[in-house]
């Protein structure tokens, strides 16, 4: 398979600190996650306000959600905190046309747990933007690339991405590749780690 890395969008996701943010901003990935949901990455309102104010102003900001309130994410929205929403839970069709309703141009992300090649079709027709292609939310584990295929809806790969398996990633051609887990140390957001992933995609 041919693939063109370069063009390949890196997400960095759950930043929570100062020192997460002046990484992402020396690196500079084309998107950072802020997840509000459930999560040792978890941050609030306030948190987030404090960390946008301080990221580089290229940089997109994805809200990370799961069966939250419409009105929790069109704030976020309003107030020009996050840029693109990523939806993790039971979000149905209803759903995203409610959210898509508030604003057409807001691009949704939906995360998909990939068992089998049917969880992909299921979400190729939708009126989301992208789907993302995970092995659960945060388990820091892969899941079996071999089914990924042919996909008419542009895709994140998420799920133990690291330094050491990028380029075998970068093979399914995705538009783009989301890590979290894989570019931390001790819990933490790791310029080194952060550094090797750019290194070898850009």
């Amino acid at each position: 398979m041919k693939n063109n890395k370069s063009k390949i969008k890196i997400k960095i996701c759950g930043l929570r600190r100062e020192e997460d943010v002046a990484i992402v901003n020396k690196y500079k990935p084309d998107l950072i996650g802020f997840v509000f949901a459930e999560s040792k990455r978890r941050i609030n309102f306030n948190q987030a306000i404090k960390l946008k104010k301080n990221l580089n102003k290229d940089i997109l900001v994805v809200g990370v959600f799961v069966d939250a309130k419409i009105q929790d994410i069109t704030c976020l929205i309003e107030k020009k905190i996050i840029d693109i929403v990523q939806v993790h839970g039971n979000e149905d069709e209803e759903y995203i046309a409610n959210l898509k309703e508030f604003d057409e141009s807001i691009k949704i992300i939906k995360a998909i747990l990939v068992k089998s090649k049917d969880d992909i079709k299921r979400w190729e027709n939708s009126q989301v933007d992208y789907i993302l292609l995970d092995s659960g939310k945060g388990s820091g584990k892969t899941f079996n690339w071999d089914l990924i295929g042919n996909i008419k809806k542009p895709f994140f790969i998420a799920g133990g991405i690291n330094s050491e398996n990028v380029d075998e990633v970068a093979k399914f051609n995705p538009f783009g590749i989301d890590l979290s887990s894989g570019a931390e140390e001790n819990g933490f957001k790791s310029s080194k780690k952060i550094a090797k992933i750019m290194a070898s995609l850009k």
